[in-house]
């Protein structure tokens, strides 16, 4: 007869089979819902089997009562959250859930602790000593609380710089490199004590060390590099997750967090090397602050372009590149340009995208927003794609985006982006900015693309400007 822990077993294996679909369904935008679908199918799955699982290991009712009341607190937060959140504040939604994993994988060690190592005469203490891994236990509970607690404050300073909360300029404190080795140095040899000789007070100095290491790893990266960030936090949030598997022996646990550990690392590498940054810098906190301060300079006088004038230069386009960024997400202006992408390819205007691997605040947030609005797939190409198609191209329309079309990036050796790949933008015939003021991109670089001779800027909400153009056209 199958016994309830093989039962429950097999579930975590096809919960786990459901998750790896999921993240092949995520990878391209036709199966995305597809993705989503599997990743539902599988964590409901594995709550199901947890839950069942716990009842027929006699658990208490209190106890029972406990995890279904956590359960339902938590759907209800959640289809709260997801129902009023906007696509632009997805982000740093994103950021805050990431910090709830962390946070559940310091207190899943500090429990761990507290039924083994705080018990040295228990029958568990007893049971692991006599296996010989109780010192594997308490490396388990060590290390899972120092990477919980770094990815809990990480994410709550990420939140907050998102939300501009926070000024998004990162953090420079004296010797942070220096801070930052440090305290992995002081992290590995208490590890080796704890494991020796495990104390409360050991736990609890290195959780303090990892709240303030994770902070300030985070504070030390500036604004526009958030998108990697919060891949990393991503990884780091994974990594979390299986070291609870460990704790509590959830093999299913490991799994996902290994899934969503080793996926997000390899996320946050492909960014780096689009921004030709170094992957190691991102995990050291100096992501972002390579070349020095920006430096302000007079680029000249820019040019403005009514919605007529630029109704005018689109309708007499061969060809079309839109490059959309953050600002296309905070106006809210997706609709309209899938509008207008429908109206010029009607004309017989070749219309296409350019996206940047961090366009907006996010991975892919570009991406959703243009799929949300019913714009083709197949006309909207990364930057690789797409770049070498700016010379000879028409018309470029810049909505929202800022320092992922400047110029500066790879003509200017001191801009704190340079060295970034960027769209070419300013090869095309003729380029119009959507901006609602000459300020700085969240980078805080000014954009000498502005004062170029075929730039023109069209001021005001991205929204009402391309529904000016609509209706002009």
């Amino acid at each position: 007869m199958l016994s309830l822990e093989t039962a429950a077993t097999a579930a975590y294996v096809v919960a786990a089979l459901l998750f790896i679909l999921a993240l092949a369904g995520l990878s391209k935008h036709e199966t995305s819902k597809a993705g989503n679908t599997f990743g539902i199918a599988g964590m409901a799955v594995a709550l199901i089997a947890t839950v069942v699982l716990a009842i027929g290991r006699d658990i208490q009712p209190l106890g029972l009562g406990l995890l279904v009341g956590a359960m339902a607190i938590g759907a209800a937060i959640g289809l709260w959250r997801a129902k009023i959140v906007e696509m632009t504040g997805m982000p740093e939604l994103i950021a805050l859930l990431h910090s709830f994993v962390g946070l559940a994988a310091v207190l899943v060690g500090w429990n761990g602790y507290l039924h083994v190592e705080a018990h040295p005469d228990g029958a568990e203490a007893a049971h692991l000593a006599g296996q010989g891994m109780l010192g594997i236990h308490s490396a388990e509970v060590f290390i899972g609380v120092f990477i919980g607690a770094v990815t809990f404050t990480g994410s709550i300073v990420a939140n907050l710089k998102l939300s501009a909360r926070i000024k998004s300029a990162p953090l420079m404190l004296p010797g942070k490199n220096f801070l930052n080795v440090g305290a992995l140095v002081v992290f590995i040899a208490l590890t080796v004590w704890f494991v020796i000789e495990p104390q409360l007070w050991l736990l609890v100095v290195v959780t303090v060390l990892a709240l303030l290491l994770g902070w300030h790893l985070v504070a030390s990266i500036g604004g526009g590099d958030m998108p990697v960030v919060v891949s990393m936090l991503n990884s780091y949030s994974g990594w979390a997750a299986a070291a609870s598997g460990f704790l509590l022996g959830n093999d299913l646990l490991i799994i996902t967090g290994a899934l969503v550990g080793s996926s997000g690392a390899f996320l946050s590498y492909i960014m780096c090397k689009a921004m030709n940054r170094s992957f190691i810098s991102v995990i050291a906190g100096g992501f972002g602050i390579e070349a020095g301060p920006a430096e302000d300079k007079d680029y000249g006088e820019h040019r403005e372009i009514t919605a007529e004038g630029a109704a005018e230069l689109l309708a007499n386009a061969s060809s079309v590149i839109i490059t959309p960024g953050y600002g296309m997400a905070v106006a809210q202006a997706q609709y309209g340009v899938a509008d207008l992408t429908r109206k010029l390819r009607e004309r017989g205007v070749d219309v296409r995208f350019g996206i940047h691997p961090v366009a907006g605040r996010l991975p892919g947030h570009m991406n959703v927003l243009l799929a949300e609005a019913k714009v083709p797939y197949d006309i909207v190409l990364e930057m690789d794609e797409i770049n070498d198609d700016f010379d000879g191209t028409s018309v470029v329309l810049v909505i929202g985006a800022n320092d992922t079309v400047n110029p500066a990036a790879s003509e200017d050796p001191g801009s704190p982006i340079a060295g970034m790949p960027v769209l070419t933008v300013w090869n095309a015939d003729n380029v119009i900015v959507f901006k609602r003021s000459m300020a700085s991109g969240y980078a805080g670089v000014q954009n000498p693309l502005f004062f170029r001779e075929n730039t023109q800027m069209l001021f005001g909400d991205a929204k009402d400007r391309v529904d000016a153009i609509n209706a002009a056209l």
